[in-house]
């Protein structure tokens, strides 16, 4: 982390928690340059020959490492696609932590789309950490449009923990996956607009073996005139089972539309969906202003517990 600026440091806690170089393999990146890249014996981080993106590799067996990969723009102006390819060899069990921080102080738009694609081998354990953050008083918008390709080979298990909570003018996450059989995964989204952000969620999950299960849960509150738009799609094609849920807070002016969806191609496809959308009750915020808080103060404590 010695070529980062300070500015660059405090993003990369916001991302990852990282206040030091972490122990374990990591690629750090800042202003479409590498910043810092670390391998160990089971995990290798190779650049890709036309140097878009990395791939990272994850020997089988592999178990209680951790890969490290945050990017953070600190310049206005820098647009920017990275294509990351993660190959999980069979029976590991490892945490990716990834994410993208923007601060953008200048007059035009910074942007970074990020397509990450895991290949995840037999019997394979991930967890997965994306989150993305902005910061910045200038005039030029910070914009990431992230897209997660995940493709899981037999009894292989996924956890994917997706947050974005500040700052980011306009996003549009896409997320595509195939389960083969005994496959699971879990999906936890947290998701807060304000001022006149605008954000896209897109969740398309196939479940293509018999036993495979995903549940996709999605938590959201938009503020001020922020719109928030979110597909969730699961299709169950064998003997499967899939659940997705929607809940948010609407606030303000703000605007949510959510659109869940189940396609069943198999008798034996057990899927169920969940949407609500609403506003704070009433009676939470004279709860807390009893105990001393004020309005403003009770909203956010409501927020924070909602999304956390």
């Amino acid at each position: 982390m010695e070529k980062l600026d300070e500015i660059q440091k405090r993003m990369i806690e916001e991302l990852s928690g990282l206040h030091e170089v972490p122990v374990g393999a990591y690629n750090f990146r800042a202003n479409s340059k590498l910043a810092g890249r670390n391998t160990t014996a089971n995990i290798d981080i190779i650049s890709k020959d036309d140097g878009s993106g990395i791939d990272i590799r994850i020997k089988p067996g592999t178990v209680k490492e951790s890969v490290h990969i945050p990017v953070v723009i600190s310049a206005s102006g820098i647009k920017e696609t990275v294509y990351n390819d993660f190959y999980v060899g069979e029976g590991s069990d490892v945490v990716i932590v990834a994410g993208c921080g923007i601060h953008n102080c200048g007059n035009q738009d910074s942007q970074h789309d990020g397509i990450h694609r895991f290949h995840i081998e037999k019997n394979a354990k991930v967890k997965y950490v994306e989150k993305h953050y902005g910061s910045g008083d200038g005039n030029g918008k910070r914009l990431l449009n992230p897209v997660t390709e995940v493709y899981m080979e037999e009894g292989s298990s996924l956890e994917m923990e997706m947050v974005q909570i500040k700052g980011v003018d306009s996003t549009s996450r896409k997320t595509y996956a195939k389960l083969a059989a005994g496959c699971k995964m879990v999906v936890q989204e947290r998701l807060m607009t304000h001022g006149e952000q605008y954000a896209y969620s897109l969740y398309d999950v196939s479940l293509d073996g018999d036993g495979s299960a995903a549940d996709v849960v999605s938590r959201s509150v938009a503020r001020d005139t922020s719109v928030q738009k979110l597909d969730l799609l699961v299709k169950g094609n064998a003997a499967c089972s899939g659940h997705t849920e929607c809940d948010s807070i609407i606030m303000d002016q703000g605007k949510i539309l959510a659109v869940p969806a189940l396609e069943a191609h198999s008798v034996d496809a057990q899927l169920v969906h969940e949407a609500a959308i609403g506003k704070i009750a009433g009676e939470q915020i004279d709860k807390l202003m009893t105990l001393g808080l004020t309005e403003q103060e009770a909203e956010e404590q409501i927020v924070n517990g909602f999304l956390r």
